[in-house]
């Protein structure tokens, strides 16, 4: 197995634009588009609280007020993403619910483009479920497992099962925070029978989606419900800021059912006031954030789910998946999904000018290493393989900043940086690991080690970081120089090292001088003597 495909770190970038004019806000996402990796990243976001939700009450069109904040936010976005290199006919624009309700919907589009020059895609129900399946699909790995996709907007609800191979079910569904508060609250807070009615409201509403869903799953199987948008972005704020350690991202973070119905309690019997007071709410959401929590809290019941997993990506990401689907760079939007964890790290490596070649060179005696020590110095049940792969990939990522202690540069940059596919926890993982790769083993007092908080992942942290600074004393020179590795007891409760040169006359005394040099820190760390053994015959074994 290589560490990574051949032409794996590009730069033949193209930039992409996706805007989402929603019922609340209006998003705007710019994208780096690697054509080889068929993979993006992301440059910048933009969010603006416009409400085109806020309908005529009489002949339900858009309001001129709604249109003329859209009109201001279009301008600014299409100024944005020229300034970013993005070609006009690279920008790609997506209305949802508000719009196509309106009876001025189709007016105000061709007001758009004559306007401001943005020719919008006005999207049907399940079309805008599926863009923000694409989206998902783009930063979150499926594995075998179907997935419940919920995203609650400000007309709409979109819930999509889907699993590793297809979208099972694409369902949209007119019930939304927006809609819900403009439609049914005029007291705030909610009277208890006006909570109860909006319940019943929104189970009714949500009853044809759910029964669908249901219908789609094979028996037995539990799908993991996956919360994206504004309402499950600030449920999840809510609750990570009452977190001893906040996380510094969303994607990934877990919402109990129980910690919801607390949440939503508590929303409940607050005024307007005090909502607004609160410092994870922003002041357009908190109006709107009871009737999200209402449709959210429901939906979970409905579904039997115990917990909700925080997606950060959705419909604006799914515009970016979906213009490269149409444009060739991505033949299988499944095989897609399959390598996130890979191209996030290989972009992440391309962003910090990491040399590809000797990273890939680590990565596979990193592999080596991790295959041949199995039992002798770690017990991994194959967990840790990804996370040493990541790691050995972006372990030097921190010299793009100071070659002096770059361990602890690239603990920080891989820390507060995006790997799509991987966990919270994962991600400070691979952090970690890359820290500990060279100079002090963990110690209580480093906030890396700290940030670790289970035994068995402080456990996993340990032992991929003895292979990684076994790996790294390796790479001694700018061009290839070992073949093989072999790895051997020796008899004596240690463990042997053989390096196979790339040519018979290559003198490999520097890195058998390195790789000894790890002697103590292994002993320490795993209580094991390692010997470096002198060159021999040739190797069978090769980095894998």
């Amino acid at each position: 197995m290589t560490a990574t495909p051949p032409g794996s770190l590009s730069t033949a970038i193209r930039h992409v634009a996706g805007i989402d004019i929603g019922t609340n806000s209006i998003h705007l996402l710019i994208a780096a588009v690697d054509p080889e990796l068929r993979s993006f990243s992301v440059l910048l976001t933009e969010k603006s609280t416009t409400r085109l939700g806020e309908r005529d009450p009489d002949s339900g069109d858009l309001s001129p007020e709604a249109i003329e904040r859209a009109f201001i936010t279009l301008r600014h976005c299409r100024e944005l993403a020229a300034s970013h290199g993005v070609e006009p006919g690279d920008v790609v624009t997506a209305a949802t619910s508000a719009v196509r309700e309106a009876p001025n919907g189709r007016e105000f589009l061709q007001s758009i483009q004559e306007r401001i020059g943005l020719e919008v895609d006005l999207v049907s129900g399940p079309e805008e479920a599926r863009l923000i399946y694409l989206g998902v699909l783009s930063g979150m790995a499926f594995g075998e497992q179907p997935h419940l996709i919920l995203d609650i907007g400000g007309g709409s609800t979109e819930l999509i099962l889907a699993d590793g191979r297809d979208a099972r079910a694409l369902t949209s569904t007119r019930v939304g925070a927006v809609r819900l508060q403009r439609d049914f609250i005029a007291d705030d807070p909610l009277p208890p029978k006006r909570v109860q009615f909006l319940r019943a409201f929104i189970q009714g509403s949500l009853e044809p989606a759910v029964q669908k869903v249901r219908q789609r799953l094979n028996p037995g199987e539990l799908p993991v419900l996956v919360g994206t948008s504004g309402t499950a972005m600030a449920i999840a704020a809510m609750a990570a800021a009452e977190d001893p350690r906040p996380p510094l991202r969303m994607q990934g973070y877990r919402v109990s059912r129980e910690r919801l119905n607390q949440l939503v309690s508590r929303l409940l019997s607050m005024t307007p006031e005090q909502r607004r007071a609160l410092p994870s709410l922003n002041e357009r959401r908190a109006e709107i954030i009871v009737p999200g929590a209402l449709i959210l809290q429901t939906a979970m019941a409905m579904l039997g789910a115990q917990e909700l997993v925080i997606s950060e990506r959705a419909l604006r990401e799914g515009l970016i998946v979906d213009w490269m689907l149409r444009n060739d760079l991505i033949v299988d939007r499944f095989a897609f999904q399959s390598s996130i964890r890979m191209r996030t790290v290989l972009h992440q490596a391309q962003r910090y000018g990491v040399d590809p070649a000797r990273a890939e060179r680590v990565a596979a005696f990193a592999l080596s290493f991790y295959s041949q020590t199995h039992g002798l110095l770690h017990e991994d049940g194959g967990a840790g393989r990804q996370l040493l792969w990541a790691a050995a990939m972006l372990h030097s990522c921190g010299q793009h900043i100071n070659s002096g202690a770059y361990h602890k540069h690239s603990w920080y940059l891989i820390r507060h940086g995006e790997l799509l596919g991987y966990s919270d926890t994962e991600q400070l993982m691979v952090a970690a690991i890359a820290r500990y790769h060279r100079r002090s083993l963990p110690k209580k007092r480093h906030e890396a080690w700290q940030l670790i908080e289970g035994r068995d992942q402080r456990r996993t942290v340990a032992t991929m970081a003895l292979l990684l600074r076994l790996a790294a004393a390796l790479d001694r020179r700018p061009q290839a120089s070992v073949a093989g590795i072999q790895v051997r007891p020796d008899g004596e409760g240690g463990l042997s090292i053989r390096l196979e040169p790339m040519a018979a006359d290559l003198d490999l005394s520097l890195e058998r001088w390195s790789l000894q040099a790890c002697a103590a820190a292994v002993r320490e760390a795993a209580g094991v003597e390692i010997r470096v053994a002198e060159p021999a015959l040739p190797l069978r074994s090769s980095p894998s």
